[in-house]
């Protein structure tokens, strides 16, 4: 047996290193709107209704519902990111009515991203198992064609005008999971979390930083932590089941190269969130699932923080401007239809409440993600003794407008500013999974 976790940790390590060079954004606020192939052509739904060895991203306690088996897959995924902001007396020179910017780049990296996923699942017994789950928990990248905050006399210190942000996360979530009776399971995993950072551009913000020196223009930067998830499952009725999974926050390393610019000094930690859900097996062949979800934003002082500059602390300070997200609970709907022996298809969607008010839109030009609903499709097909799954997802374009003469300022004198900020998104993606 100790051979055995050894030999799954080794495989788990090894995809989770692979991972390290692509980069994983996401939807809902910067998480992700499902994990799993099948989940995520579900509109991210599967509290309750585990698929794959992915189920621990979702809910630990579905790991040993899938048995043994192993799943590894690949998103593409096509963000498209818009802003326009304008700037009072003494931004610049002369003062611009308004400027509207294109953040998507170009290619891979900047316009569209590869986010891989790997899973892996082993019965220890009839009513435990250890599996492994490596994905990307999420992120947020633009790359904007312009310097948006480079501006007037303090043009010379940013060393590069072109405004970017580029933060990606993985998880490596070793899992056990038991079986309490026929009817009840519990899970934990133990989130082993990397995340990485790279802003360039913000070097105008250096007057209102605790240190301008760790602020902007200093290449990536890693960072790492280690936390947790529990999960359980009950089979309420023949065809009703319901879950829970809860994760406190995940406390990360602060980014030392940024600590000019995070509140408390860099830190950037990951925020708790916990999720209820439901599956009802409708007919013998369809099944429908529905989660609520709470994302705890507000619990992250860098995140949530308002960004209002001059008024709470300089940039770096425990009372810093941040991005002022707010909580965010979304809703997740799906179901999937067996239409043979060898195919089911799927649909859902998703909608999540905004987090970024309007007061709050000038520093998350940064990072615009103010999607709010996602409609998915899904297949799985039985071939070559394993399964294919595939799904295709759309968030929806939203627009937040900012409060014209707002309360955010910019790094000029006098230089009250605001942005309208906007995001839709494309992703398409694959996996094949097996039993053995």
């Amino acid at each position: 047996m100790k051979k055995m976790l050894k030999k799954s940790l080794v495989v788990a390590v090894s995809a989770g290193l692979a991972t390290l060079s692509f980069q994983t954004h996401a939807t809902v606020g910067y998480f992700a709107h499902g994990y799993g192939i099948k989940a995520k052509g579900m509109g991210g739904a599967g509290v309750a209704l585990p698929q794959d060895s992915l189920a621990a991203a979702t809910n630990p306690a579905g790991m040993v519902l899938m048995g043994n088996r192993w799943d590894v897959g690949g998103e593409i995924f096509i963000p498209d990111r818009n802003a326009t902001t304008a700037w009072g007396t003494g931004f610049n020179n002369p003062p611009a009515t308004s400027t509207s910017y294109d953040g998507n780049g170009s290619g891979f990296g900047e316009t569209w991203f590869l986010i891989p996923e790997f899973g892996y699942n082993k019965m220890m017994g009839n009513n435990w198992s250890f599996g492994v789950s490596v994905f990307g928990n999420g992120g947020m990248n633009t790359t904007w064609d312009a310097p948006i905050f480079s501006a007037g006399t303090n043009f010379a210190t940013s060393s590069n005008h072109q405004t970017s942000i580029d933060l990606s996360q993985l998880f490596v979530s070793p899992t056990l999971s038991v079986k309490l009776d026929d009817k009840n399971s519990l899970g934990v995993s133990v989130n082993v979390v990397y995340q990485r950072i790279e802003i360039n551009g913000v070097g105008d913000f250096g007057t209102l930083s605790s240190d301008a020196a760790n602020l902007s223009d200093k290449g990536y930067d890693g960072s790492y932590g280690v936390g947790f998830k529990v999960g359980w499952i009950g089979q309420l009725t023949d065809t009703v089941s319901a879950g829970f999974s809860y994760q406190p926050k995940t406390n990360m390393k602060p980014f030392e190269k940024y600590k000019g610019l995070f509140a408390e000094s860099g830190d950037f930690d990951i925020p708790a969130n916990y999720a209820f859900g439901v599956s009802w097996k409708a007919t013998p062949k369809m099944m429908i699932a529905a989660d609520i979800q709470e994302i705890k934003y507000g619990g992250v002082r860098s995140i949530a923080n308002p960004n209002t500059f001059g008024a709470t602390g300089l940039l770096g300070t425990p009372a810093g401007p941040g991005f002022g997200w707010k909580d965010m609970t979304v809703y997740k709907l799906g179901a999937n239809f067996q239409v043979n022996k060898d195919l089911v298809v799927r649909a859902g969607w998703a909608h999540g409440n905004q987090p970024i008010p309007a007061g709050e839109t000038l520093f998350n030009v940064l990072a615009p993600a103010v999607v709010e609903d996602h409609l998915t499709l899904g297949f799985t097909m039985n071939m070559n003794g394993g399964e294919l799954s595939g799904f295709y997802m759309h968030a929806l374009d939203n627009q937040v407008a900012g409060v014209p003469g707002g309360s955010t300022t910019g790094p000029g004198a006098n230089a009250a500013g605001t942005a309208d900020i906007g995001m839709s998104q494309n992703a398409f993606g694959i996996a094949y999974g097996k039993k053995f």
